[in-house]
């Protein structure tokens, strides 16, 4: 008797939908990212703690680049599409409303990736330490207000790409 390949999409989640558990924490991870972010930028605009801000904004990006790596790893290893598939929005022919919401999503998640490796790598070669305001800050200021937006569209383009995938 032949060995065949087992069908095999991943461990399923745990929110009730089609998706896979990695799709499922990323999802939810990014209601806790949002507010950390946001915690972060008050702490350093309202409350100087400018020490306090970049050992967050570190972490942050250390939790993402990890979490985007298994995402990442989870999605080639086992997919996403035969998830998708039974969704009302999916179609192999014509318009397929998912595929349209990803590459939404692809456009702000990866130019939201290539911002937070830019303003971190600056934050870290041109602020002193401990880290106070200084020549380079106009420009922080500048572009980490850009990746804040960016990150919350890719939060919000996401979340709507998984709905529609997932959940309908």
């Amino acid at each position: 008797m032949p060995l065949t390949p087992l069908a095999f999409s991943g461990i399923d989640g745990f929110l009730g939908t089609r998706a896979s558990l990695m799709l499922d924490l990323v999802f939810l991870a990014m209601f806790a990212v949002l507010p950390v972010l946001g915690w972060s930028v008050y702490q350093v605009k309202y409350r100087r703690r400018y020490l306090l801000h970049k050992r967050v904004q570190l972490g942050l990006g250390v939790v993402l680049a990890v979490t985007v790596a298994a995402f990442e790893t989870d999605m080639r290893v086992n997919g996403w599409r035969d998830r998708a598939a039974d969704s009302r929005f999916w179609s192999e022919e014509g318009l397929n409303w998912i595929y349209v919401a990803l590459a939404v999503h692809l456009c702000f998640a990866v130019t939201t990736a290539l911002a937070w490796i830019v303003v971190i790598a600056r934050a870290q070669a041109n602020f002193p330490s401990p880290p106070a305001p200084c020549p380079h800050s106009p420009w922080h200021i500048r572009w980490a207000k850009l990746a804040a937006i960016d990150m919350l569209l890719t939060a919000v383009t996401g979340w709507i790409f998984y709905l529609l995938a997932f959940a309908a």
